[in-house]
Formats: structure tokens, sequence, C-alpha cells
């Protein structure tokens, strides 16, 4: 009789919205809600923790790493570690997260207060809660299957990454000693949730901010800032 409910029990706007996205029927759907709800919106739940996906995004960014440094290992036996390295960067990298979370039409299913200003990392900090949600919800070898035949198969051209420099810290210094303009990333550390740290990063160049950036660890947060940085930058150039 469970089982008969179970089949008939009534699919979400969400639940379509999965199929089409990745072609799966989600079993917790909760999981999916959560990865598609912003900070922005978010209510406190308890001692500090918000109902936001930044937990999801934190575990998604783990599982993502783990698949895509298999993946690498497999497709370049002869490649050394500075090479693997390099192309995982890349890979997982907020702007070609970014990139991935628009190509699979993410950004429409993102839930955020419009009138507030968000970071532009928005997009690919939604796509690594969705990996985490699909983590939770069907399991590492699962999550790894729809990684590679949805995502990588369709919309990863590793060619053309390769010959890609997605380094936006490297980038900007480097462009600062051309120009001779000082560049500063003046980062500060706070808790958040469940006493889990985040770096908040902002760029100065010649004391004026150009760009922020947010991440669990200072080094993803200093490339944040640095590509909202570069954006900002080269767009007035």
């Amino acid at each position: 009789m469970l089982s008969v409910l179970k089949r008939f029990t009534p699919k979400t706007a969400t639940h379509h919205s999965i199929k089409n996205l990745l072609g799966f029927w989600p079993n917790n759907i909760r999981l999916y809600e959560l990865a598609f709800r912003h900070r922005s919106i978010a209510k406190e739940i308890k001692d500090g923790v918000k109902d936001s996906n930044e937990r999801l995004e934190f575990l998604g960014d783990s599982v993502l790493g783990a698949i895509i440094t298999d993946y690498l290992f497999k497709k370049f036996p002869y490649k050394d570690e500075g090479f693997l390295t390099e192309m995982r960067s890349k890979m997982v990298s907020r702007a070609y997260l970014n990139k991935l979370a628009l190509k699979i039409g993410l950004d429409k299913l993102i839930q955020y207060d419009s009138s507030n200003r968000l970071y532009k990392s928005i997009c690919g900090d939604t796509f690594e809660a969705l990996i985490g949600a699909i983590y939770l919800d069907k399991g590492f070898k699962f999550t790894e299957k729809i990684v590679y035949s949805r995502i990588i198969k369709f919309h990863v051209d590793i060619e053309d990454l390769e010959t890609q420099d997605l380094n936006f810290k490297s980038k900007l210094i480097n462009w600062g000693q051309r120009s001779r303009k000082t560049i500063l990333f003046d980062a500060r550390e706070e808790l958040d949730g469940e006493k889990q740290k985040l770096y908040y990063v902002t760029v100065l160049v010649d004391d004026v901010p150009k760009g922020e950036g947010i991440g669990f660890s200072k080094k993803y947060a200093e490339q944040a800032a640095a590509e909202n940085a570069c954006t900002a930058i080269f767009s007035d150039i």
C-alpha cells in the first residue's frame, strides 16, 4: 500500500524542473528546494543557522571536486600533477561554474531577493548546492554519473578549457604591475551558521574598492573577488 501511495505522490514544479534539467526524478524534494534558496531570502532556524543553500554549497564543493579529480585522473593518464591541478582549478572555478549553471538553465530556478545586492557567483554557488542535494538524495555514484553524462558530456569543452586562463587573481596582479596600480586584497573572517568560518574579501585598486568575494576558504574568496574586480575593470577599459 505504501509503495502505491509513493508511486502516485503528486509531482511539484521543482520535481519537473530537475527532471527537465538533469533527466531524473528527485526523491527528497526538500533538498532541491533548499539548494535553490539564496541566503537573501533565508530565515534563521536555530543558533544562527539559516534555511539557505550555503551548507549544501559547502558539501557540493567537496563532492564536485572529488568527481572532477577522478575524471581528470582517468582522462589524462600521462599528465603530471601540476597539469591536473590546474585543470581541476579551471573546472571548479566560480567563473566556470557560473557559465555551466547558465548553460543548463539553473539561473531560472534560483530564489532570491532581487532588491538586495547579490554576489556575481550566485549561479555557481547554486550549482554546487545542487550537487550537494543530489549527493544526499541519490549517493555519490549517482551524482558522479549525472556530472559525467549530463554536464561534462554536453557542456564542457576540455580542449578549449586547456587554453583558458581562469586565474583571476594572477591576471589582476599582472595587470596592476603593468599599469602601475596598487592591488590589495583586504580580507576579514566571520562566523556564520553552525560556527562555520566565512571569508569576505574586497579588492582595492589604488585604495578604491573594485570587487568583493565570499567563500569558505580565503583562497576561494580572493578568486571570487578578483573575478568581480576583473569584470569591473576590464569592462571600463
